[in-house]
């Protein structure tokens, strides 16, 4: 991984380069970058896990994730990529010319670091088990590999190291772990022989699987938040046209969903071979590269988990200093901001370091927050609480401001930005509704509710409100055209 960071370095010139790989990514090199940062720890070791414990429906929350990219690709990437802006607060900027969306950014920092935190907590899981070090150390050791080489190169760097991760990831699972594990189990008539039918259930109930309700909150939550998430946005930025970015993330979706239908037939596998006396799914994946794998492919197994995660967390880290410097400094001092390339002289040395500084600066306060929590007996929870809770207002409070940016010409600033609003306090307000009358604040969180609510109440504020007052001014409405039809590529526009 430091060997292809400091060969990104070589092809990082300006900051276009350093955000987004100069917006230069051909099929192969988009659709592995794509798949490699949405298949993370989640995914990896939670999918496997999920098989084993609910069967083939365990593989619906990676579809969901495939879905989500194949939704994006199809349906807005080509748009997203004309639009030449380095971030989702840039883009609203754009659309709406309103300086109340900009509080979107907060949002979206709180997201991508809460992300980061989570998966260089769990690749440092891996590393433990392995090593045997003490938790605090694999966290810095891992965080300190991903952190070298996404401040040298930036995103040519992480999208070189993504590209080895994805093929680690592929030989781990597909070539390696699948043919192991269904071996060892005597193929799919073993798996039924132990685990009954049930085990193949696309959809389980209460008694086995994942039950419809539990299915379609991953669709809400997984699919609705690739849509509009800044890291997955910053990869669709470098894509070197709106063709590659359309039909090369669709080739990535589909490789997510045949990646979860393996993750769960890998997970079904394990517990016909090793019995259901692994309480932890997380563990599940450990075990198989120990207990069923022979040692050398058990650690080009592990090492597939831990590539998974180190692409998930170098991805948001630059969408975080991405997002940090572009987008909340300038609201917090009130300097005018502008949206695209023409922000700043992209030849500039000064920026490139501006840049290297803030992906540092963060990337220390992310390891220095993971290994804390680490430290915690609630850690865990804390962390999922978190990124729970960044997640819902993701979807419940900017879902709707984002994607009717581009599907209702009507929308305005107003709306947006009003909808953005209603939307967070009604999620978060469920939230606490919900703590009160279970007893525990965890399990408000974590209920299904909050979203729900707060996406029906966003729609609502969105229509109503834009209705009710004027449409966007002319002049921003034609710059949005003018980027959306590709009559501008570069120029910048300042919004008021």
């Amino acid at each position: 991984m430091l060997a292809f960071g400091f060969w990104g370095r070589s092809r990082t010139k300006n900051s276009s380069d350093y955000l987004v790989a100069g917006r230069r990514l051909g099929y192969f090199l988009y659709t592995g970058t794509m798949a490699a940062v949405v298949l993370g720890g989640a995914s990896t070791v939670g999918g496997v896990g999920l098989g084993y414990k609910m069967g083939l429906s365990g593989m619906w929350l990676v579809v969901a994730i495939g879905v989500g990219v194949l939704l994006l690709s199809l349906l807005f990437a080509g748009t997203i990529q004309k639009l030449r802006v380095y971030s989702v607060s840039e883009m609203l900027d754009l659309r709406y010319g309103h300086k109340a969306t900009g509080a979107s950014s907060i949002v979206m920092l709180a997201y991508t670091i809460f992300l980061s935190v989570t998966s260089t907590g769990a690749y440092a899981t891996v590393l433990h088990v392995l090593l045997g070090w003490d938790r605090w150390l694999c966290i810095v050791v891992g965080g300190g590999v991903v952190l070298v080489y996404s401040v040298i190169g930036g995103m040519w760097s992480i999208t070189l190291a993504d590209q080895v991760q994805f093929i680690i990831k592929t030989i781990g699972i597909f070539a390696l772990m699948l043919p192991f594990t269904l071996s060892k189990a005597g193929g799919f008539d073993g798996i039924r022989e132990r685990m009954g039918d049930q085990a193949f259930n696309l959809v389980g109930d209460k008694n086995f699987g994942a039950d419809p309700q539990t299915i379609l909150t991953w669709f809400v939550v997984f699919t609705l938040g690739l849509l509009i998430g800044q890291d997955i946005w910053q990869r669709v930025f470098t894509a070197r046209s709106p063709e590659v970015a359309r039909w090369g993330g669709a080739a990535a979706g589909i490789y997510c969903i045949f990646y979860g239908a393996a993750g769960a037939v890998i997970g079904m596998a394990a517990h016909a071979s090793l019995g259901d006396k692994i309480k932890v799914k997380d563990d599940v994946y450990a075990e198989v590269a120990d207990k069923i794998l022979p040692a050398g492919i058990g650690g080009l197994v592990l090492a597939a988990a831990v590539a998974a995660m180190m692409s998930t967390a170098s991805g948001a880290l630059i969408a975080a200093a991405t997002v940090a410097r572009n987008d909340v400094v300038p609201m917090i001092t009130g300097k005018a901001k502008a949206t695209g390339e023409s922000a700043e002289d992209p030849h500039s040395d000064k920026n490139i370091r501006e840049n290297r500084t803030w992906v540092l600066g963060l990337g220390i306060v992310i390891i220095a927050i993971a290994a804390w929590m680490s430290s915690l007996k609630a850690g865990g929870d804390i962390v999922v609480a978190s990124l729970t809770i960044a997640y819902d207002i993701l979807v419940g409070g900017l879902l709707i401001a984002i994607l009717g940016g581009f599907v209702w010409k009507r929308g305005n600033g107003q709306g947006a930005a009003a909808s953005m609003i209603v939307g967070t306090v009604v999620t978060l307000g469920t939230m606490a509704v919900l703590a009160v009358q279970l007893g525990d604040p965890l399990l408000g969180i974590l209920d299904n509710k909050p979203i729900y609510f707060g996406l029906l109440a966003s729609l609502v504020t969105f229509v109503a409100v834009s209705l009710a007052t004027k449409p966007v001014r002319p002049e921003v409405r034609e710059a949005w055209d003018a980027r959306v039809s590709g009559r501008i590529e570069t120029e910048g526009v300042r919004t008021s």
